[in-house]
């Protein structure tokens, strides 16, 4: 490509292009080699796995989105700055290509040789983490990665976003219904419409309507798994009370695996902002906090799976079994629970046919972007819908918030509800509920009546919200462990009064947390009896791995 005469560095906004010190550089430079550094060069290419972290040490080095095609320089660096996002931490595929633009030379650090040092090194890590973590909310923001083709109508399409979105990889959506030329573009690549929605990555793979766990091995996400594995530790939902169990389980020392059949981050993950999270005094989004779990987690050297959902719990004679919907079988000496709960449905008319296409039930950035400046509707009175109403108010044109009970203060905590009451663009209606949907392909309008004077009112909406309660993912564990009527875990001397085979019987036991089996614990929203609060979920898979550790320990 042709570079512009005057190819200046890229500013270090918000930390994500800073420079590294003369003594770290010393210090990585022991770890890896100099090598010269030509105009021209491809130092890594979009698609291709992290292998270097790669420092300039003279020249320049620009990174670029769709290098050979589109060739748009996002950065521009310098000496004694550092390539890459998250990708060099996590071992994910790249979305940029890094191109040399002035002769120099650069550090290659072998990207396992640098994870482990900036888990020893605390200012490097934090340097590197926090720049990496801008770098990529930029990369989402610009579009750059790969390229989802679909119809905003199709389940699939809306479902493939959903997984992009949820993992917080970069891609662009292109939306057959508005974009006529990309026809065109399909045909030369030899799609057809009807075999959309299509994956393109780096310019020129194609998949056609690929499930979710084929999106994952295609950008690294989650590599192919072997047919039986073995750990110490299992953990199954990446909520905040299993990355808390996966963190502190890898940091005993024990071999840790971490499942979710979605992404990690659980309900919590949906969130746009925690605001009464201890530590955060200006608040988290779930997707950051999630995502900095993750990379402690995985510091320490637990392993994600994702997606993996375990539909069967066996317990063997020396192990716990557990098979993995996606084909494998995982044996475990312990296992935390941690799969949270669901969102309930509404049951109204024509839920199921607007469902695919208007109804959501979850309020992130890519929830925000389909509903861009369009009236919308929140059914909930709790924290998860307070928490959505604030933040899709900043998208939508207008937000009408729907609660069951005749105060908005019942369910939902004092600062929300301070918040949503002097918001100019949020409705509250009390003591209301949903009766209808509204709407051909997709929602045009939503039926609401007054329980106290039955009188019923059609408000103009083209998105539907629901945060009406939730009941546990435990359907898999039917038979297996002790449930309540509900569906939610017994532990401890619950559990030991649920009459259910294979109660511990040692003094003490079952554990706290432990539930109807040996060895299995139960921690966060799927448990009975939780808080169902972000802290207590943390605390909870904090703990799980402690008797864990005890259970292991005594030898079960």
């Amino acid at each position: 490509m042709r570079w512009p005469a005057d190819l200046t560095e890229t500013p270090d906004l918000r930390g994500a292009y800073p420079r590294l010190s003369e003594p770290q550089i010393r210090a990585l430079s022991l770890h890896g080699s100099r090598r010269p550094a030509h105009p021209g060069d491809v130092l890594f290419g979009e698609g291709d796995p992290c292998t270097c972290f790669f420092v300039v040490l003279a020249g320049k080095v620009a990174t670029i989105k769709g290098y050979g095609l589109e060739d748009q320089v996002i950065s521009v660096h310098g000496a004694g700055r550092f390539l890459g996002d998250l990708n060099v931490l996590t071992g994910q595929a790249g979305f940029l290509t890094a191109v040399v633009a002035e002769e120099g030379e650069v550090l290659a650090v072998p990207a396992d040789e640098l994870r482990r040092m900036v888990t020893g090194d605390p200012s490097l890590g934090d340097l590197v983490l926090h720049a990496y973590l801008v770098r990529r909310s930029r990369l989402i923001g610009l579009g750059a990665g790969f390229h989802i083709v679909g119809s905003r109508y199709s389940p699939d399409a809306r479902r493939l976003r959903e997984f992009a979105s949820r993992n917080r990889l970069p891609h662009q959506w292109v939306d057959l219904e508005r974009d006529k030329d990309v026809e065109h573009f399909l045909r030369r690549m030899g799609v057809t419409p009807q075999e959309t929605p299509v994956v393109i990555w780096h310019g020129s793979t194609v998949l056609r309507n690929p499930t979710n766990a084929e999106l994952a091995w295609a950008i690294g996400l989650s590599a192919p798994q072997r047919r039986r594995t073995e750990c110490d530790l299992l953990v199954i939902g990446a909520g905040p009370a299993g990355l808390a169990a996966g963190v502190y389980g890898a940091s005993e020392g024990m071999s840790t695996i971490v499942l979710d059949g979605v992404a990690a981050g659980g309900q919590a993950g949906t969130s746009s902002l925690i605001e009464n999270y201890l530590g955060f005094p200006s608040g988290i989004s779930g997707g950051e906090l999630a995502e900095r779990a993750v990379l402690q987690a995985g510091k320490f050297g637990a392993r994600f799976r994702v997606p993996a959902e375990a539909c069967a719990l066996q317990a063997q004679v020396n192990d716990l079994a557990v098979t993995v919907k996606e084909g494998s079988v995982i044996h475990a000496r312990s296992l935390v629970i941690a799969t949270g709960v669901r969102y309930r449905r509404l049951d109204v008319p024509n839920l199921a046919r607007l469902e695919p296409a208007s109804v959501f039930y979850a309020a992130t950035p890519f929830e925000a972007d389909l509903c861009r400046q369009d009236p919308i509707v929140i059914v909930g009175g709790g924290n998860s819908a307070g928490q959505a109403a604030l933040f899709l108010s900043g998208h939508a044109a207008w937000v009408g918030l729907v609660v069951h009970e005749d105060d908005l203060s019942v369910n939902m905590s004092r600062y929300l509800t301070a918040q949503i009451e002097r918001h100019p663009r949020i409705q509250v209606m009390v003591s209301t509920e949903v009766r209808e949907l509204a709407g051909q392909e997709t929602l045009e309008a939503v039926v609401v009546e007054d329980r106290t004077t039955g009188r019923r009112s059609a408000m103009e909406a083209r998105a539907l919200f629901v945060f009406i309660g939730a009941e546990p993912c435990t359907g898999w564990l039917a038979g297996a462990l002790a449930l309540d009527p509900r569906g939610y875990i017994l532990t401890g001397a619950d559990a030991a009064r649920s009459g259910m085979p294979g109660v511990p019987g040692a003094p003490g036991r079952p554990f706290p947390l432990e539930t109807s089996r040996a060895g299995v614990f139960a921690a966060g929203d799927v448990r009975n009896g939780s808080i169902k609060r972000v802290a207590s979920a943390v605390g909870e898979g904090t703990m799980a791995v402690r008797l864990a550790h005890d259970h292991l320990e005594t030898g079960g």
